[in-house]
């Protein structure tokens, strides 16, 4: 064994959580997180630079001590205006995220490597190397041109996330903007799918790309499972039985995804877990102050979040109304498994876009989420399915079927 294998293992060796020790033999053989954000400065500034220490919840350094073996890496954009301005927009910023994972990829390949296939990202861990996959959050980003799929599917996008917060061009939201007129879900107007969104759904089932239906609309999930002739995936989302947020799936929707051979990810996000308006509050009227004494108009998350007034205040709020637990989120990967079935259940934090719990905070404490699990009654087997196995098993299924059609 190779020195550099050997301090990638020893995070894994134990974990301890509270006053019990998980044994490196019940480590699952792949961790997986399905949903880690990055900013529009990754890789450009220096505090966003990776290979170092860095204020965000998932860097090299914090992925290898919590023993996170592979991550995808989101390019994500804002939903703008459905204009030719607009498109050239999201397609700009979108660009910008392709070359940080680039640039992360190129300054780092004795530590991490870009993983386009299962068997790729399974030679990585081999060789005691982490995986980089990408996955597209809110196709807004295509500009309205399926050519760009393909593009995008050339660079390493492994997954296609059809909306964000707002209607787009392929379907509607779990999140419409209201204040823009756009219809409520599940109203008699909620569109569901376009027909653009169902040109991207089969080009992507011809690529053999993912196709996600996270914060997408009730009506346009039931389409897509209409209309993929490959399994999806849910690449950040809860149990609304849980917790009645619309971003979360209602459980024939989990029912569904799991019927039709997909993987629900199930994510680590505080408001999808936990109702605290106060906390809600508190967060809003610190970012208000923030700003203001910035002199700006409004809080921006893309820079403000990382400085010093916003971490002192956010460490008063969280000791004063705390987040839930990885307890918390450990009892919705139950419901999920119990309604969808163990074989249809992933992880995915949502890191660094607003994810962090009590207990799984960020990469390096990645060992306590098995601890959890254990501690839950999972056995070894079924904690190895939900760390990684499901979601190799649906881009599997996914990749054979393009080349089988």
């Amino acid at each position: 064994m190779t020195l550099r294998l050997l301090l990638r293992l020893l995070p894994g060796v134990i974990a301890v959580l509270g006053t019990g020790v998980v044994l490196a033999q019940q480590r699952p053989p792949l961790t997986i997180d399905t949903h880690v954000d990055i900013p529009f400065h990754y890789m450009l500034d220096p505090r966003f630079d990776v290979g170092r220490d860095t204020p965000l919840k998932v860097d090299l350094g914090k992925m290898q001590k919590g023993g996170l073996d592979a991550a995808f890496f989101i390019i994500w954009v804002p939903q703008g205006p459905q204009t030719a301005e607009g498109y050239a927009t999201a397609v700009n910023q979108a660009e910008l995220k392709y070359e940080a994972i680039g640039r992360m990829l190129m300054l780092y390949p004795d530590r991490i490597r870009i993983a386009r296939s299962p068997a790729q990202l399974r030679a990585n861990k081999r060789t005691g190397l982490l995986s980089a996959m990408i996955g597209i959050e809110n196709a807004h980003s295509l500009g309205h041109d399926l050519h760009r799929l393909d593009a995008a599917f050339d660079r390493g996008a492994r997954y296609v996330g059809l909306v964000h917060v707002g209607n787009n061009d392929l379907c509607s939201s779990s999140q419409p903007d209201l204040g823009a007129g756009e219809p409520a879900m599940n109203s008699t107007a909620d569109r569901g799918i376009t027909d653009f969104g169902r040109e991207v759904v089969r080009r992507a089932n011809a690529l053999g790309m993912m196709i996600d239906v996270s914060h997408a609309s009730d009506a346009c999930v039931r389409e897509v499972l209409k209309t993929s002739t490959a399994p999806v995936i849910a690449s950040h989302s809860g149990a609304r039985a849980m917790l009645d947020h619309p971003r979360n799936l209602p459980d024939d929707l989990l029912r569904a995804i799991g019927k039709g051979g997909g993987v629900i990810q199930a994510v680590a996000y505080k408001e999808f877990l936990k109702d605290d308006p106060q906390r809600r509050q508190a967060e809003e009227a610190l970012q208000q102050r923030i700003a203001k004494r910035l002199g700006q108009a409004e809080y921006d998350s893309e820079t403000d979040d990382y400085l010093s007034l916003s971490e002192d205040g956010m460490r008063e709020i969280q000791a004063q109304f705390p987040l839930p637990t990885v307890d918390d989120y450990v009892a919705q990967i139950r419901h999920m498994v119990e309604v969808a079935g163990i074989d249809h259940v992933g992880i995915a934090s949502d890191f660094d876009g607003g994810g962090g719990i009590t207990g799984w905070n960020d990469a390096s404490e990645t060992a306590n989420l098995t601890a959890a699990l254990h501690k839950a009654g999972f056995s070894s087997e079924e904690i190895a399915r939900i760390w990684g196995g499901n979601l190799l098993r649906v881009w599997s299924e996914v990749e054979e079927h393009a080349r089988a059609h």
